[in-house]
């Protein structure tokens, strides 16, 4: 697992987190000035774990009814939004401002193989 503070050292990074299996948040930072909080990132680490488990589901559902390969495992998670996205990877996230952003730095350092090459 990487450290909180560097996943802060992405540019735009607005909160990093850490959560359980359940999505409770465990660890958290955020940057100075985000309009950020604790209850969100605590949401948000819920949203991970249910997208994820849903995502797993249609990725094996849809292997087994198509015949096609390379769905499943899932990865890792992003929500995009109108300001800011998340990414995520197992039990950890970013939170990314959407005009400084750099995906692909964040998908690499959380050890994410599915993003662009």
């Amino acid at each position: 697992m990487i450290e909180l503070n560097e996943l802060m050292t992405l540019k735009g990074a607005l909160a990093a987190f850490s959560f359980n299996e359940q999505g409770e948040l465990t660890e958290h930072l955020i940057a100075e000035g985000s309009k950020l909080n604790e209850t969100a990132l605590d949401l948000l680490g819920h949203v991970c774990v249910a997208n994820t488990a849903i995502a797993t589901m249609q990725a094996r559902g849809w292997e087994e009814v198509s015949g096609q390969k390379g769905f499943y495992p899932i990865d890792g998670f992003s929500l995009i939004g109108l300001d800011w996205s998340a990414v995520a990877n197992k039990r950890q996230g970013v939170v990314l401002d959407n005009q400084e952003a750099d995906y692909q730095a964040a998908f690499d350092r959380l050890g994410i193989d599915g993003g662009a090459e």
